[in-house]
This record gives C-alpha cells, sequence and structure tokens, in this order.
C-alpha cells in the first residue's frame, strides 16, 4: 500500500482502565498500525483481548491515556467530546455486534440516523436506495421487531453506510446471525466498502470471517500490553 494515502494511523496509543482493586490494568499499547484508504483489515483476536477497546478509541467513544490516532487527515486526540462526536458522525460508519437499532422506528428511519445530514428528500433518497442495497427496499416500513435476526443486521449495515464514511469499523458483525446469513452479510459489508472507496476495519475472533481478507493482522502481535500495570 505504499504511495496510498492512509486513512487510519495509529502511533504509540496506550490505554488503561482502573481496576475494582487498585491499580491500572494496560489493555492496550499500540505502537504502530495503519490502514490505507479503500483497505479492507481484519483484525483477529481473543475475545476480551482488547479489540473493541480499539474500536472505541479510533472512533472516539474513549480516548487514549496518550498516543496519537490520526483519521482522514484529523488528529482525533486534539478534538473535545463534541468535536468527536460531530467527526465521527461525517467519517467514520460503525457496524455493532448487537445492531443497536431503535425498536420504535422502522428500518428506512433507523438508517436516516446514521446520516449527519439526514432531513429532506436526498436524505430520504439515499436511505432507501441504501436499504434497496441490502435487499431491504420491501421492509423500509418495518421496525426492528418485525425483522428478522440478518434482515436487523443488514438494516444496520446500511445505517453504518449512510453518512458516506470514510472508514467502516466492523465489531463481530456475524456474532449473532447464522452461518448461511453470516457470508451474506460478509459479502454485503465487503461489497458495500468497494462501491462507496471505504476503507474497513473488522475485529472477529474466527478464522473463518478472517480468511476472506487480503490482510490479516492479529490483535496479539500488535497490542504490546501483556500485564497489568500498578500505579
Amino acid at each position: 500500500m505504499n504511495g496510498i494515502p492512509k486513512t487510519l494511523q495509529i502511533t504509540d496509543v496506550v490505554k488503561t482502565f482502573d481496576q475494582p482493586g487498585g491499580g491500572r490494568l494496560k489493555v492496550l499499547d499500540v505502537s504502530h498500525f495503519e490502514i490505507a484508504a479503500g483497505e479492507q483489515v481484519a483484525l483477529i483476536g481473543e475475545s476480551g483481548g482488547g479489540k473493541t477497546t480499539l474500536l472505541h478509541l479510533i472512533a472516539g467513544l474513549l480516548t487514549p491515556d496518550s498516543g496519537s490516532i490520526r483519521l482522514a487527515g484529523t488528529e482525533l486526540t486534539s478534538l473535545s467530546e463534541q468535536g468527536r462526536d460531530r467527526f465521527r458522525a461525517s467519517t467514520i460508519g460503525y457496524v455493532f455486534q448487537t445492531f443497536n437499532l431503535l425498536p420504535a422506528f422502522t428500518a428506512v428511519e433507523n438508517v436516516r440516523l446514521g446520516m449527519t445530514f439526514g432531513r429532506g428528500h436526498h436524505g430520504a433518497s439515499r436511505a432507501f436506495d441504501l436499504l434497496e442495497r441490502v435487499g431491504l427496499a420491501d421492509r423500509a416500513h418495518y421496525r426492528p421487531s418485525q425483522l428478522s435476526v440478518g434482515q436487523q443486521q443488514r438494516v444496520a449495515i446500511a445505517r453504518a453506510l449512510a453518512g458516506k464514511p470514510k472508514l467502516l469499523l466492523a465489531d463481530e458483525p456475524t456474532a449473532n446471525v447464522d452461518p448461511v446469513s453470516a457470508e451474506s452479510v460478509l459479502d454485503l459489508i465487503q461489497q458495500s466498502c468497494v462501491d462507496e472507496n471505504l476503507a474497513m476495519l473488522m475485529v472477529t475472533h474466527s478464522m473463518d470471517v478472517a480468511k476472506r481478507f487480503e490482510r490479516v493482522d492479529s490483535l496479539e502481535q500488535i497490542n504490546h500490553a501483556f500485564a497489568p500495570t500498578t500505579s
């Protein structure tokens, strides 16, 4: 990926959390990690190893103790909480393991929640276009309870794409769907990133998922936090 602009650059990022008995637990210590524009990366690691914490740092939902997270040319650690919220809405799409759809909203309304500027005709038009892309044009006015688990995940993918992000983050997106639906979901996410020219980071504990990617990194290899630290 030499010569291709970098969508994400992480340098010397450390994240610790308070322990109930006192002291600090170092969860992440990443000296260098980057993703080029349009690149799709699978990051594999065991459950509880810090994968979701890393995604939350990239999304600005958490802040690192130290280090640099640069996304689409912006240094996230220099932004305020409100600034990170605005930046996340305009730059990052997030596919959650548990979907996080609002139960009182229809599919198209949930998709429009992913838009930075979702008002008016153009926002509605893109929402319907995305639902058509994920095969749910005829379910646009269904609420989550009226959809299958696989269909709910498809709505979540459409919502993640709604704001035309530069980076898509996917946190174990097939963990709660059956194997047949999982293949379909993965196909959809990967092809959508190609169609939208998005970089993607998918974290997973499954080698069956990871083997679909040209680039597979191991969290254990990039993360140097192996033991608790106290302070």
